[in-house]
């Protein structure tokens, strides 16, 4: 397996694109209510990046994918498409998944989990699933398999009851949306698979957790993946750099509380 290991060059365009991800996303935040729609979302989101940033929404048009960002609500595990006719309501979660393509040609691809009024086994989701994101992060460093950032996963979402998605992934990133490796979020890899973090290597772990079974199916739209039983499901993605001594989470967003990494 070729995994890209980034030039001191590419790990700045890098931490560039991380950047910019996460400013999308504290952008869109306070336009995230009951009443909005997702298409305005996908509008707002989409002009901030090409107007403000000078880049462009790698989504767009990516094998066919017709808008700027991904809108999952509630049994939507997955790639929802933003629609003008589709509001929020109290109650909802909604993933808001985002990739940026900088004018450098790097990539930055984070997603948060919004809930919408109060919903309280939404919230139990949410947060559950960010642990799940955390407990693997924080095992990132030279050496450790990718399997070992899988069993925490797993072992964080079914300990609280929860299933993981096997049919998505993390990957890697860099000049390229996804490149080698592909990062499971469950205890799944072939042996050729489970390599070892080098420094250099950028990645993004984005655990997809399900409050049912973990079996998901797409829509007739090509795109929409949503669970079978239609239970609930959360994520949150961080694109990661693995330095010589840990981890640098490049999308960190700046109210976010990664102090567990000091440890």
């Amino acid at each position: 397996m070729n995994v890209p290991i980034k030039t001191p060059d590419e790990i700045e365009k890098m931490r560039e694109a991380g950047r910019q991800a996460a400013s999308v996303l504290e952008m869109i935040a306070p336009h995230v209510k009951a009443g909005a729609n997702t298409g305005e979302l996908d509008r707002l989101c989409h002009d901030y990046i090409v107007n403000e940033l000078g880049s462009t929404p790698a989504p767009l048009n990516y094998h066919g994918y017709p808008k700027s960002i991904c809108t999952s609500i509630n049994h939507v595990v997955c790639h929802g498409i933003p629609d003008p006719a589709k509001k929020l309501k109290h109650g909802d979660i909604m993933n808001m998944d985002i990739t940026v393509k900088t004018a450098d040609g790097y990539h930055g691809d984070s997603s948060v989990m919004f809930i919408v009024g109060e919903s309280i086994l939404g919230e139990r989701l949410c947060r559950v699933t960010q642990e799940c994101l955390y407990h693997s992060i924080a095992l990132v460093r030279p050496g450790v398999r990718l399997s070992t950032l899988a069993q925490a996963i797993q072992r964080h979402a079914e300990a609280n009851g929860y299933s993981v998605v096997r049919d998505f992934c993390g990957h890697g990133i860099g000049a390229t949306f996804h490149e080698e490796p592909q990062v499971l979020h469950y205890d799944g890899y072939a042996p050729e698979a489970d390599i070892e973090l080098a420094a250099g290597m950028c990645f993004t772990i984005e655990p997809m957790i399900n409050v049912g079974s973990h079996k998901t199916k797409v829509l007739r739209d090509g795109w929409t993946a949503v669970t079978r039983d239609k239970s609930l499901s959360a994520q949150w993605e961080h694109t990661l750099l693995v330095t010589e001594t840990g981890v640098e989470v490049l999308t960190r967003r700046g109210d976010e509380d990664l102090s567990f990494l000091e440890r």
